[in-house]
């Protein structure tokens, strides 16, 4: 298991870190069939630059999601690069599905938002599955996150891609700013992760946990995650968040 040290270091140099055995086999299994039922109750379409599955909002669904929005393991690697004055800005899932393609590398920043000193934004990838060449793993591209661009230029052939290839229950913790995308799933079965998009508090919220959060669940909040949540005196007005503001997280652009 690599240090929080060497986990530090693999943020600054490449951008990125894989932390293995952040959850127990148990409880990948407990995560995997809730994200099943919900998928299978409220599932959507992703189609940015690939297509997948997709499921939204998850602390507003269940609580069994909350424990990761602070997790030990994973929140000092994030703090390292965005400090602590920051918010959850959504935890969702991305399900790939036999035959569904490739992704396009992409960064999650905007383009007017892209800042090499400062970053506005980490990303967690929490495998619930095995990812194998196979089953359409992610893929990132090391050093992208210090390129100042929000994804490879026209025409660029991107020659060095991490292809992230681990046991579930790791979890890929990365800059916002690195290019990555998901992988072809080749298999047969589903292949199913959840995302953790994290922000600088200054920032509004990408998709808004007080959509549809339950007020009987408040109680049961840790102080780190109500902070994360800015939950701190309940629960809020809610769509204060950037997908009520139908906005393009590729390339600073506005959709039609």
């Amino acid at each position: 298991m690599p240090s929080l040290q060497q986990a530090f270091w693999e943020m600054d140099v490449y951008g990125f870190t894989v932390l293995e055995g952040v959850l127990s086999g148990a409880e990948v299994e407990v995560l995997r069939a809730s994200l099943a039922d919900w998928a299978a109750r409220l599932g959507g379409e992703q189609r940015f630059l690939g297509q997948a599955g997709h499921v939204s909002n998850l602390p507003t669904l269940d609580p069994l999601y909350h424990p990761l929005v602070d997790h030990p393991r994973t929140l000092p690697v994030i703090e390292h690069v965005l400090g602590k004055q920051i918010i959850l800005g959504s935890l969702n899932a991305r399900i790939v599905r036999p035959g569904d393609p490739v992704q396009g590398l992409h960064s999650d920043i905007r383009a007017d938002l892209l800042n090499m000193g400062s970053p506005v934004m980490v990303n967690t990838v929490w495998l619930l599955d095995d990812f194998t060449p196979e089953n359409g793993p992610t893929r990132i591209v090391p050093g992208s996150h210090k390129s100042g661009m929000a994804g490879p230029p026209e025409g660029m052939d991107v020659k060095h891609v991490h292809q992230l290839v681990a046991p579930a229950g790791s979890v890929l913790v990365f800059n916002g700013q690195c290019w990555h995308g998901g992988g072809a799933n080749r298999t047969e079965t589903d292949r199913h992760a959840l995302f953790g998009h994290y922000r600088k508090n200054a920032l509004i919220f990408q998709v808004d946990p007080h959509d549809g959060f339950q007020e009987d669940w408040l109680d049961d909040l840790s102080p780190r995650q109500r902070e994360l949540l800015r939950m701190d005196n309940g629960l809020a007005a809610p769509h204060a968040a950037d997908s009520h503001l139908r906005t393009s997280f590729s390339r600073g652009k506005k959709k039609d």
